[in-house]
């Protein structure tokens, strides 16, 4: 079932965690988790069991797109679905995300359905809902 998935929110701001986390749980996502940058979001995938990351850009110590390398290059990781997420709708930026493997892409700010629309189709794209 979709809603038993496990989330991983990774964003430096604590108030975009708290929203994406509550506009996947009015979606039916209630296990999620939280990472303030890469670096922390990483060390929990290693250690932990995500079944999908939405992940800021822009963001200190290991970016969005650097986070986005790293799982893509990690066998134990690399089936994980990668949502990013940004402020900015700069074209380079989306061809970047594809071409690194993301799922998808939204932009800030987004409302529920946007976010819940994306994540279903991620979901049926890959066969999980």
């Amino acid at each position: 079932m979709a809603n038993d998935l496990k989330f991983l929110v990774v964003d430096d701001f604590s108030t975009m965690r708290r929203i994406v986390r509550n506009l996947l749980k009015e979606s039916g996502f209630t296990e999620a988790d939280e990472a303030e940058d890469g670096v922390v979001a990483l060390h929990k995938l290693r250690n932990g069991s995500f079944d999908f990351v939405v992940s800021d850009i822009n963001m200190p110590n290991m970016n969005g797109f650097q986070l986005l390398t790293e799982i893509k290059k990690d066998e134990k990781l690399k089936h994980i679905p990668v949502l990013m997420v940004t402020a900015e709708a700069r074209k380079e930026d989306i061809v970047m995300a594809a071409q690194q493997g993301a799922a998808g892409y939204i932009v800030k700010p987004f409302t529920k359905a946007t976010l819940e629309d994306k994540v279903t189709l991620i979901l049926t794209k890959l066969g999980l809902k």
